[in-house]
């Protein structure tokens, strides 16, 4: 199972899924252009040494991601037709997530295999990034067996 972010834009979210995919033992991929410098100290300051528990591939466009991550590929969306609750992973899917101010544009959204939205109460838009992966990624691997000891 590996985490993927579309263009993400706040370093800050990009450092809290490294350090979750840290502590669960999944790779992430981020898919450029990323709205801050990859130096940006940000990153390694909410990863913190987590950084170094964590395999992150970096993609110079969604094309070239999908070129070399093969797999399943679940998106999270506020659009999704299906709750992740109510939906069957597999240990190799790829959950994906868009940039914070706008989600992944059509062709992306079409090239996904499922679509799928966290519940949440209709006053309200959305969860913070980090937040949508931490939940998502739960729930997958909890279904496949794979939640860490």
């Amino acid at each position: 199972m590996r985490l993927a972010l579309f263009e993400p834009e706040i370093a800050g979210n990009v450092g809290a899924v490294m350090r979750l995919g840290a502590c669960m033992g999944v790779a992430i991929d981020l898919i450029e252009p990323m709205g801050f410098d990859w130096d940006d100290r940000r990153v390694r300051r909410t990863a913190m040494d987590y950084i170094d528990h964590v395999e992150v591939a970096r993609h110079s466009s969604f094309g070239a991601f999908r070129k070399a991550v093969p797999g399943r590929l679940v998106l999270f969306t506020t659009k999704g037709d299906r709750s992740p609750y109510d939906f069957v992973f597999d240990p190799g899917d790829i959950l994906l997530f868009g940039k914070e101010s706008g989600g992944v544009p059509p062709e992306v959204a079409m090239a996904a295999d499922a679509k799928l939205r966290i519940p949440i109460r209709p006053e309200v838009r959305s969860f913070n990034l980090a937040m949508s992966a931490a939940l998502a990624l739960g729930e997958a691997l909890r279904q496949t067996g794979e939640l860490p000891r």
